[in-house]
Protein backbone atom coordinates (compact mmCIF):
# COMPACT_ATOMS: atom_id res chain seq x y z
CA UNK A 1 0.00 0.00 0.00
CA UNK A 2 1.47 3.37 -0.99
CA UNK A 3 0.76 6.67 0.64
CA UNK A 4 -1.21 9.07 -1.48
CA UNK A 5 0.57 12.29 -2.30
CA UNK A 6 -1.38 15.31 -1.09
CA UNK A 7 -3.02 17.42 -3.74
CA UNK A 8 -1.56 20.90 -4.11
CA UNK A 9 -3.42 23.56 -2.18
CA UNK A 10 -6.02 25.15 -4.39
CA UNK A 11 -5.48 28.48 -2.71
CA UNK A 12 -1.68 28.53 -2.60
CA UNK A 13 -0.72 32.09 -1.80
CA UNK A 14 -4.29 33.46 -2.05
CA UNK A 15 -4.64 34.33 1.64
CA UNK A 16 -1.17 35.82 1.70
CA UNK A 17 -2.08 37.75 -1.46
CA UNK A 18 -5.08 39.32 0.26
CA UNK A 19 -2.90 40.19 3.27
CA UNK A 20 -0.31 41.72 0.94
CA UNK A 21 -3.00 43.74 -0.85
CA UNK A 22 -4.29 45.16 2.44
CA UNK A 23 -0.78 45.89 3.69
CA UNK A 24 0.10 47.69 0.45
CA UNK A 25 -2.43 50.41 1.32
CA UNK A 26 -0.93 51.02 4.77
CA UNK A 27 2.71 50.08 4.33
CA UNK A 28 3.75 50.15 0.68
CA UNK A 29 7.10 48.36 0.94
CA UNK A 30 5.84 45.65 3.31
CA UNK A 31 2.73 45.06 1.19
CA UNK A 32 4.90 44.85 -1.91
CA UNK A 33 7.12 42.19 -0.34
CA UNK A 34 4.24 40.10 1.04
CA UNK A 35 2.38 40.30 -2.28
CA UNK A 36 5.48 39.24 -4.21
CA UNK A 37 5.90 36.20 -1.94
CA UNK A 38 2.23 35.30 -2.40
CA UNK A 39 2.52 35.68 -6.18
CA UNK A 40 5.56 33.41 -6.18
CA UNK A 41 3.75 30.74 -4.14
CA UNK A 42 0.76 30.83 -6.48
CA UNK A 43 2.96 30.72 -9.57
CA UNK A 44 4.77 27.62 -8.25
CA UNK A 45 1.37 25.97 -7.74
CA UNK A 46 0.29 26.97 -11.25
CA UNK A 47 -2.43 29.31 -10.02
CA UNK A 48 -3.27 32.92 -10.72
CA UNK A 49 -3.43 35.34 -7.81
CA UNK A 50 -5.23 38.59 -8.58
CA UNK A 51 -4.99 40.04 -5.05
CA UNK A 52 -1.22 39.46 -5.01
CA UNK A 53 -0.85 41.14 -8.40
CA UNK A 54 -2.92 44.11 -7.22
CA UNK A 55 -0.87 44.24 -4.01
CA UNK A 56 2.34 44.36 -6.04
CA UNK A 57 1.06 47.24 -8.17
CA UNK A 58 -0.35 49.24 -5.25
CA UNK A 59 2.67 48.47 -3.07
CA UNK A 60 5.00 49.64 -5.82
CA UNK A 61 3.04 52.86 -6.33
CA UNK A 62 2.88 53.46 -2.57
CA UNK A 63 6.61 52.85 -2.22
CA UNK A 64 7.37 55.27 -5.04
CA UNK A 65 5.08 57.87 -3.43
CA UNK A 66 6.86 57.45 -0.09
CA UNK A 67 10.24 57.87 -1.79
CA UNK A 68 8.96 60.97 -3.61
CA UNK A 69 7.72 62.52 -0.36
CA UNK A 70 11.05 61.85 1.35
CA UNK A 71 13.01 63.35 -1.55
CA UNK A 72 10.73 66.40 -1.65
CA UNK A 73 11.21 66.91 2.10
CA UNK A 74 14.98 66.66 1.83
CA UNK A 75 15.06 69.10 -1.09
CA UNK A 76 12.74 71.54 0.72
CA UNK A 77 14.88 71.31 3.84
CA UNK A 78 18.01 71.99 1.82
CA UNK A 79 16.35 75.00 0.19
CA UNK A 80 15.33 76.46 3.56
CA UNK A 81 18.83 75.88 4.93
CA UNK A 82 20.34 77.67 1.94
CA UNK A 83 17.93 80.60 2.33
CA UNK A 84 18.70 80.86 6.04
CA UNK A 85 22.41 80.90 5.28
CA UNK A 86 21.80 83.94 3.05
CA UNK A 87 19.22 85.69 5.25
CA UNK A 88 20.65 85.12 8.73
CA UNK A 89 18.73 84.44 11.93
CA UNK A 90 15.21 85.73 12.45
CA UNK A 91 11.81 85.61 10.77
CA UNK A 92 11.82 86.60 7.11
CA UNK A 93 8.85 87.32 4.85
CA UNK A 94 9.69 86.07 1.36
CA UNK A 95 6.45 87.34 -0.21
CA UNK A 96 3.39 85.47 -1.47
CA UNK A 97 2.58 84.45 2.10
CA UNK A 98 5.86 82.55 2.57
CA UNK A 99 7.61 83.11 5.90
CA UNK A 100 10.91 81.49 6.85
CA UNK A 101 12.12 81.32 10.44
CA UNK A 102 15.87 80.88 10.74
CA UNK A 103 17.52 80.00 14.03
Amino acid sequence: MTAATPAPASNAGKTLGVVGLILSFFSGPLGLIVSAVAKSQSKKAGLKNGPATAGIVIGLLSTLAIIGIIVAGVVAGANVAAQCADLGPGVHDLGNGVTVTCG
